[in-house]
């Protein structure tokens, strides 16, 4: 079978649409107290006095969806600038952990 370049450029267009399809990472930026009292299921813990090591050994793209919060959303925001400035560009501070539960559809009690 020959490939031709309307097939490549339809293979192409499939793989950048599974890419958007990606499941966003969820990085709690609370301390490992806090993160052990309760957090988001599946989130990762980054404190935020450590988010640049902590990400960089994530191994995240710059383009990944990435959903942060804290307790109230002031860390998560010290967090995002961090990230923003080490060039990642989907970066969202969604606030507390209710706010973050909520937004997951995981919140019985919020």
């Amino acid at each position: 079978m020959k490939v031709t370049t309307q097939m490549m450029m339809a293979l192409i267009l499939c793989l950048a649409a599974m890419a958007s399809w990606a499941e966003p990472v969820w990085i709690d930026v609370r301390s490992a107290q806090e993160y052990a009292q309760g957090h988001k299921q599946g989130a990762l813990l980054m404190p935020h006095g450590e988010i640049e090591a902590a990400i960089a050994a994530a191994d995240l793209a710059k383009d990944d969806t990435i959903y942060l919060y804290c307790r109230s959303g002031r860390r998560a925001g010290v967090a995002l600038q961090k990230l923003e400035a080490l060039g990642y560009t989907q970066v969202e501070n969604l606030g507390g952990l209710q706010d973050a539960l909520r937004k997951a559809g995981e919140c019985e009690k919020c």
